[in-house]
């Protein structure tokens, strides 16, 4: 497991020591470390942009990082720069046999305007999915501790291609920002692993879910032409994700 580890790491380096690799949609730091917090209590001071703004003032035009306050410097301390049990192995017992745990900005606050973030995934043995989803703000590099998985991704309307490959431990694989992909465990063993987004929030969106299970739901008459369904399949897929059906509405 630590040789893996180790794997994962060095390709981790890449990608952050790269600059075409690193480059993100993330604005640039403009001190060394903004360690993210969500109010101003204690009497700290906040620092915005290189401006030290007194807690007690009213900040209803205060300039955010990255939509964060700071902590002051000074405060900062190890558990702002510290996560762990990214060791554990994670519960897949779900409809979809995989479990994603991130580590973003939520969990580390000093990855505040750093352009990066990690998650762990977990996957079921044979079929556990990492279903196809898009990261709209960030490029991905996978990297695979245990198991085997067959990952895809999908380019644009343009050519349409699909560009698969089934990675074992060791294996390292990118998916472009913006285009959907996956991850499937074909393997008879639970698959583990990690990976490294160029962006302290790449954001996520899992195809099935947003098409079928939105609120309020999309109009199962554009969902009927769009995927060239029968309505009542339409209608069970939205039940099914969640999303609450609704009667079709003649747009004028």
């Amino acid at each position: 497991m630590m040789k893996r580890l180790q794997l994962f790491v060095a390709a981790f380096a890449i990608l952050a020591c790269n600059p075409l690799l690193a480059s993100a949609s993330d604005p640039s730091p403009l001190q060394d470390f903004c360690v993210a917090i969500n109010d101003t209590k204690n009497g700290e001071f906040i620092l915005l942009h290189g401006f030290t703004i007194l807690t007690n003032l009213t900040l209803f035009h205060a300039v955010f990082v990255n939509g964060k306050f700071c902590k002051d410097p000074k405060l900062a301390n190890a558990e702002d720069f510290f996560y762990s049990r990214l060791n554990i192995p994670r519960n897949t017992s779900n409809p979809i046999g995989s479990t994603v745990t991130p580590i973003n900005v939520a969990q580390i606050s000093r990855l505040n305007t750093f352009s990066i973030c990690l998650v762990r995934i977990d996957y079921a043995p044979y079929g556990g999915l990492n279903p196809p989803h898009m990261h709209p703000r960030a490029t991905e590099i996978l990297v695979v501790l245990e198991g085997t998985l067959y990952v895809d991704f999908v380019t644009s309307n343009t050519d349409i291609c699909f560009i698969t490959k089934v990675l074992n431990p060791g294996d390292v694989f990118v998916f472009p920002i913006g285009l959907i992909h996956f991850q499937f465990n074909i393997g008879n063993t639970k698959a583990v692993a990690f990976a490294g987004l160029n962006s302290q929030n790449p954001g996520v969106i899992t195809i099935a879910n947003v098409i079928f299970g939105s609120n309020p739901p999309i109009n199962p008459d554009v969902l009927t032409k769009a995927f060239q369904l029968d309505k009542n399949i339409v209608t069970y897929l939205q039940s099914k994700f969640g999303g609450t059906t609704i009667s079709s509405v003649r747009i004028k």
